[in-house]
């Protein structure tokens, strides 16, 4: 008699949110708050730098408006990730939370 695989659950079983679980998603969200300030800082103090190094004055200012966008391009990434994680019932460390080896 050949071997059939059990069909799976059509709707997988949650996992019970765990207080490290809960720890990681806090911590994701704080990833998301500090990105785009830093990276303005960042970009900011760099542009500051080569307007000085280089004698001129709108450097500084592209380097705002450089960080701004790459903040905000960096936190869009982050939700992306975290939605798709969250549709394939995975936990924030990638686990889906089923104990089998398999991803």
């Amino acid at each position: 008699m050949p071997f059939n695989p059990p069909i799976p659950e059509s709707n997988p079983r949650k996992t019970a949110s765990t207080g490290l679980n809960a720890l990681m998603q806090a911590e994701t969200a704080i990833q998301m708050g500090l990105l785009p300030p830093s990276a303005v800082a960042i970009c900011w103090l760099i542009g500051a730098w080569a307007d000085h190094a280089f004698h001129q004055h709108w450097i500084a200012v592209f380097g705002i408006v450089f960080g701004a966008v790459s903040g905000l391009v960096g936190v869009i990434q982050m939700v992306f990730a975290a939605e798709r994680r969250s549709r394939l019932g995975k936990d924030s460390a990638g686990n889906s939370g089923t104990g089998s080896a398999k991803p």
